[in-house]
This record gives C-alpha cells, structure tokens and sequence, in this order.
C-alpha cells in the first residue's frame, strides 16, 4: 500500500513535518475530510510496525499524540461535513477499577481510525453501560480492568447488559493488564484484545471494513 507524504510523515513519527503538511494542505484549500483521512492512514502505518514489533507502546502513544495535535485545525472543517465514521464503541473501565491509561490510549487510537467512541470514565456502574448501548446503538462495547479483583464486576457488568436484553445487540472487547482469553471466556465477552492497536483490528473486523 502506497501512502501519501502526509500519512508517511504521521506513519515515521515526523510531528513538525506533519503539522506543517496539514497547514500547508488547508493553506491550499484541501477538504478537511481528505486531509483527515491521510492522517487515519499514517496510524494504519503505526499500527501495521506496532503489529510487526518494530513501534512499541511508547511510539503508539506518542503516534496518537501527533494525530490529536494534526487533527485539531480540521476540527472546524470538519463540522461542516458528515465525518466518515465506521462505527461507534461505548468505552469503560468497570466498577471498582479508576484506572484510566489503557483505557484513554484506546479511546484515542480508535478514534483516529474511524471509530467513534462514547468514554464512560472509569468506576463504571453496571447500568451506564445498559443506559449507553440504549442512548448510543453501538456496535461494539470495550470494558477494561487493571485489577484481577475487578473480573467480578466486568462479568457482571456483561450479565447486566444481557438482562436488559441487549446482548445480541453488540460486540464486549476486553483488555487490560491481568485480562487474557481465559478473562474472556470467564466474563463472557466476545474478544480479548491484547494492545488498543489488536482493539481496532477486531472492531474494523466486526465493523466490515477492511
């Protein structure tokens, strides 16, 4: 895949090269959208070297710095247009858990690739999640625990959001620290995501996009 000097600059973790290509872009008038979309391809570059070893978390982290600082002057431009989204994630860490760093690097690498995201915070009751799938239709729920005590609750959590009779209706991603496949399958979600780059793999999996 060939990409842009734009998405290149975001993909080598060039941050003053990027920032003066996006000034440089709206200086000439470029669509805001397009632009935006350079930039979501510069993070598929990040993701595919996190994927591969050769970017680390630390690089991630400061890949969705760059795209957050890239993407602010579009911000006005982009009210104007329907932004292309492939999908909504309601976003938690469950109750009883505050951590809130793994949780805000996913929030941010999904929503640089496309993904909106609705951040309950973390301590989240079982019922804002309920109430969210209801007041947001997404297709995907993400809950992340730092803690191994927390497990209870993010199984309930899941339990909860089955009684309202909204299972069926959404995809549960789980992550964080002491969480692995066996977590998944004790708490009944759908998908154990090691890394926020592995959680948008599956959700563009589940979304339908390639």
């Amino acid at each position: 895949m060939a990409f842009t000097p734009l998405a290149q600059a975001l993909g080598d973790l060039e941050e003053d090269k990027t920032l003066v290509l996006v000034k440089d872009k709206l200086a000439k008038g470029e669509p805001a959208l397009s632009i935006l979309e350079e930039l979501q391809a510069g993070m598929t570059l990040v993701g595919q070297r996190f994927e591969s070893g050769e970017y680390f978390l630390s690089e991630l982290i400061y890949a969705a710095d760059i795209f957050k600082k890239a993407s602010a002057p579009l911000q006005e431009g982009l009210k104007q247009v329907a932004q292309t989204t492939y999908g909504t994630l309601v976003l938690g860490t469950v109750k009883n858990d505050i951590h809130d760093f793994g949780k805000d690097i996913v929030a941010t690498v999904m929503s640089s690739n496309g993904i909106r995201v609705i951040d309950l915070g973390v301590n989240v009751e079982h019922e804002r999640f309920v109430a969210a799938i209801k007041e947001h239709q997404p297709e995907l729920v993400g809950m992340s625990c730092l803690l191994t005590t927390a497990f209870e609750d993010m199984k309930e959590a899941i339990q909860t959001i089955a009684r309202a009779g909204l299972r069926d209706q959404v995809s549960i991603l789980i992550g964080g620290g002491p969480v692995d496949e066996a977590t998944k399958d004790y708490v009944g979600a759908d998908y154990y995501c090691r890394t926020a780059q592995e959680g948008v793999i599956v959700a563009k999996r589940v979304l339908g996009v390639d």
